[in-house]
């Protein structure tokens, strides 16, 4: 049965809201979780990433009408990065009545503009929990009012180390609390948040359909370690963009700068670059100036780039959640993509693993005998003899490049509509 936001009990405000962004009808967490949600009941739900989250939550936070006093919010969304606060923050406050009464909490900014912001009055808090600790000690605000708490992302949440704060920041909310928690996968320790602080919760397994998924591929292609660089080149130069995963923020940078010497304009996002200075990447990546995006795992949550045509591995992921999140950043709401791994003889045995615990691969060997054009890369050799791939000072590459070049496709950052 298909149903419309207006049976799942969404006001119909919200409803011409999404209806104007051409959104009639729920993916299947939203369909699950929204009319308890917005009843008001503690909810659980789990669905990967890119499935519409964020709106199932965010319409029963913009369905309430209750309006906070200066520095007392009443409702808490905390998410695990950056990244995921701002874009967080962007969709709620367009389904809020008053969209400057939503506000953004997190590291790496200045202090003052959040200070004036909870002094006027602010009824939504997106955070991280440690900026949000900081500006409690520090009385800034109270989230003693605070009536309905999110845990987005809960799983890496857990990954980063942070539930203690999360337990820590529950502890100071309303006892009358609703809370909803989100993740794409559970855990122990996230079981355990679920049993402390859910009462009595409804617990929502969504299956994903087509729509919500869209049609991603999946490969793992053997090759040397010198041949990385050229394989990534000629991935984003055949899908016009790219977001490429290292494991270390040093290999990053490294990446980035061979990417550019080939000709591939990139740019970079890890924990050494300043929140301004990763905003910048990623709004020239978003406005199509830059071809590549290359990040550690921080970006494999909070960063929703919409009609992302490839993601790479240009290092495995390290764990088959790792992957999910990394991947994820492609196929979103219902649009196709491929995500391709590189793979050195060194990690075949654990890339094994990988794919037979997300059951990519039934034989369980490393697949990836076709590959995409390819880009011969010509290195200059250092004094020592080292080549283009990092090892050594850095040489600088010429591309040269004998398939046609394809017509680059911009990326853009989801717009405040997007699930």
């Amino acid at each position: 049965m298909t149903y419309s936001f207006s049976d799942l009990g969404v006001p119909p405000r919200l409803v011409e809201h999404l209806r104007s962004g051409g959104i009639t009808t729920p993916f299947p967490i939203q369909a699950a979780a929204i009319p308890d949600a917005i009843a008001g009941r503690d909810v659980c739900g789990k669905a990967p990433t890119g499935s519409g989250k964020t709106l199932a939550f965010g319409l029963a936070i913009a369905a309430k009408k209750a309006r906070s006093k200066p520095g007392f919010p009443t409702s808490l969304v905390l998410v695990p990065t950056r990244e995921l606060a701002a874009q967080v923050c962007t969709e709620l406050a367009a389904l809020a009545r008053e969209p400057r009464r939503t506000i953004a909490v997190y590291g790496g900014t200045s202090y003052g503009p959040t200070r004036k912001a909870l002094s006027r009055g602010v009824d939504t808090v997106v955070a991280c929990p440690g900026r949000l600790e900081d500006l409690i000690k520090q009385g800034t605000l109270s989230i003693a009012e605070v009536s309905t708490v999110v845990i987005d992302e809960a799983d890496r949440m857990s990954d980063m180390g942070f539930l203690p704060s999360v337990r820590r920041l529950l502890n100071m909310t309303s006892k009358e609390r609703q809370v909803m928690l989100f993740s794409a996968t559970f855990g122990p320790e996230i079981d355990s948040i679920v049993e402390s602080y859910l009462r009595r919760p409804v617990f929502h397994d969504a299956v994903p359909d087509k729509s919500s998924v869209g049609e991603v591929s999946h490969a793992f292609w053997k090759t040397e370690r010198s041949e990385r660089l050229g394989l990534t080149v000629g991935l984003v130069r055949t899908h016009g963009s790219a977001v490429i995963f290292c494991r270390t923020r040093r290999g990053v940078d490294r990446v980035a700068k061979q990417l550019s010497a080939a000709g591939v304009s990139a740019v970079s996002i890890h924990g050494d670059r300043s929140q301004a200075q990763r905003e910048r990447a990623l709004a020239r990546f978003s406005d199509g100036t830059a071809q590549a995006l290359v990040a550690t795992d921080v970006a494999a949550r909070g960063i929703h780039v919409a009609d992302l045509p490839c993601v790479v591995h240009y290092d495995p992921a390290a764990s088959p959640t790792d992957y999910l999140h990394r991947s994820g950043r492609t196929g979103r709401a219902g649009r196709t993509g491929a995500v391709v791994s590189l793979v050195t003889a060194d990690q075949a045995a654990s890339v094994r693993g990988l794919q037979t615990a997300l059951g990519l691969s039934d034989s369980g060997e490393v697949a990836g005998e076709s590959r995409s054009p390819r880009v011969n890369l010509e290195a200059r050799k250092d004094r020592r003899g080292h080549d283009g791939d990092g090892r050594g000072r850095q040489a600088k590459a010429r591309a040269r490049v004998r398939s046609r070049k394809p017509r680059r496709s911009a990326s853009r950052v989801s717009d405040s509509t997007k699930r």
